[in-house]
């Protein structure tokens, strides 16, 4: 008999009635276990968790700060359990879930760090104080203070453990309750989560719910803050929500994005450089199988460097085994659901009417340890377009899986920043070069249509993280397509969680105010 994931709202473990929605090991299509919200009081859970936030805030930056820190040593303590859940439910090989879980455990830690810094304060200052009188005596002071609402979170489904935590840590620091619903698919990972978690919080400082998010977002306040990461045409739909609009809530939207990496005319194969730009590509597309909002979709390169890069990729790839991700020799697992094997391979094929095949065709694969005819497989899939200008479909659409194209260019620093705003605008490009004029010059043109540059060059490669790696410390969020949000990036993913107000007054009065 599969078990029942239940919510956690309202200080409560809740479980819903109706028809229930299954969560599946997606390499052996076994039921894990169900999930319903149906009948669960979603405006009594609001009002729970809006009630918490008194106390919340009456506590210190150091005290919520504490709490996290606590979060984050229930989770290491739990660590190997964790995992576990994570490659059944995830179609994670252990390498995939280490990689979620340490990040989300990671995040906690740096933002318990940073309440700890911030000590006993209960606002942020906002620069220098300003003269607005005809003497030092009248002063401005900007400040930060937290929201008197709840952070509603609607999590994706890649990253059940990371995007719970990052989101909860700058919201739970920030004094603001929280309302989570992670993606139903892989709950599992959020829901042992929360297990932990719930004895560690106040009570309604942090809330999980489990199935349809249902009429929540018709619970919403002008104070409260609603964060999703997933889809554009999800996010269209929260951004016009009725309450959205007429309570004019705050929105921050983590969407699709066509990120990619340019290799610059000065990188030959066999330097630092190269092997850096080869192993960061061949990562994102295998890592999670693809299923990162920061993954390598376009990879730009020199028309005369194409070919090698192409027989270099093959190269790798062919290495690589995809299977049950369970298996120490498996490198690679399948996406996570059904559908998103049927989206992924529906992709390829609208990018290969205007590609060509470099490695894997349409990602048809026999995976390793698999019964035949069982699991959502898809293997690493490298297209080639040998003018990145004239391939629509390369600019269109996120193929949101293990696929990424080759895309030849002159090498001019003016064709690669066009051929990136052709994207849309994204959460991360990464550049690959030791000309510091040519880098120089990409980011000029490109920074304006990214949250984050990441610059690979000879000097930092033995130190570098990836691109495809989220800290805590820089902005994980992009312009245009990508939603135009902003979260992590130290204190500022704090910021989203309060309000700016200018303070007027004397200023002794003020500077002991914020003593």
């Amino acid at each position: 008999m599969t078990r029942t994931l239940a919510s956690y709202l309202a200080g409560r473990w809740q479980t819903g009635t109706g028809t229930p929605s299954a969560l599946s090991n997606p390499a052996t299509e076994e039921i894990l276990a169900h999930t319903s919200s149906a009948g669960i009081d979603l405006g009594e859970a609001m009002a729970f968790a809006r009630a918490a936030g008194p106390g919340l805030r009456a506590l210190t930056f150091a005290e919520r700060g504490a709490l996290l820190g606590a979060m984050a040593k229930a989770m290491h303590g739990a660590r190997e359990e964790l995992i576990a859940l994570a490659i059944a439910n995830g179609g994670n090989t252990r390498g995939d879930a280490k990689f979620d879980l340490d990040g989300a455990a990671a995040t906690l830690a740096h933002y318990a760090e940073l309440g700890a810094q911030l000590g006993k304060a209960r606002v942020l200052v906002d620069g220098d104080a300003v003269q607005v009188g005809r003497t030092a005596r009248l002063v401005g002071q900007h400040v930060w203070a937290p929201r008197p609402g709840v952070a509603v979170h609607i999590n994706a489904f890649n990253f059940p453990a990371w995007g719970v935590a990052e989101k909860g840590a700058c919201a739970l620091l920030a004094g603001m309750p929280v309302v989570a619903k992670p993606a139903t698919a892989t709950a599992l990972v959020a829901h042992r989560l929360m297990e932990l978690w719930a004895p560690l919080l106040p009570p309604g400082a942090l809330s999980l719910l489990c199935g349809s998010a249902g009429d929540l977002l018709d619970h919403l306040r002008g104070p409260d803050v609603l964060a999703f990461t997933g889809s554009s045409d999800t996010a269209r739909m929260l951004r016009s929500h009725p309450r959205v609009v007429a309570e004019s809530v705050r929105v921050n939207i983590e969407a699709d994005s066509l990120n990619a990496a340019v290799l610059g005319p000065d990188v030959s194969p066999g330097t630092e450089t190269w092997n850096l730009f080869l192993a960061d590509v061949v990562r994102d597309m295998t890592q999670k199988t693809g299923q990162k909002c920061t993954a390598i979709r376009r990879v730009l390169v020199p028309h005369d460097r194409m070919d090698e890069v192409a027989q270099a990729m093959v190269e790798r790839l062919g290495a690589i085994a995809v299977g049950d991700p369970s298996r120490d020799d498996v490198r690679m697992g399948p996406v996570a659901t059904a559908q998103q094997a049927r989206d992924v391979r529906a992709g390829i094929a609208r990018l290969a009417a205007a590609t060509t095949s470099v490695f894997g065709g349409d990602g048809a694969i026999a995976p390793v340890g698999v019964a035949a005819g069982k699991g959502y497989f898809v293997g690493p899939v490298v297209r080639a377009a040998a003018d990145a200008m004239a391939c629509a479909p390369l600019h269109e659409h996120e193929i949101f899986g293990p696929v990424s194209t080759i895309a030849g260019y002159d090498g001019q620093v003016a064709t690669a920043a066009a051929i990136l705003a052709r994207g849309g605008g994204g959460l991360v490009t990464s550049i690959y070069g030791d000309d510091r004029d040519w880098v120089g010059g990409l980011v000029v043109l490109a920074a304006g249509w990214h949250g984050r540059l990441y610059l690979g060059s000879e000097k930092m490669a033995a130190q570098s993280p990836g691109p495809g790696t989220a800290l805590p410390q820089l902005l994980h969020g992009g312009p245009g397509r990508a939603g135009d949000g902003g979260e992590l990036g130290g204190s500022r993913g704090v910021h989203l969680y309060m309000q700016r107000c200018a303070l007027q007054g004397d200023a002794s009065v003020i500077k002991g105010l914020l003593a």
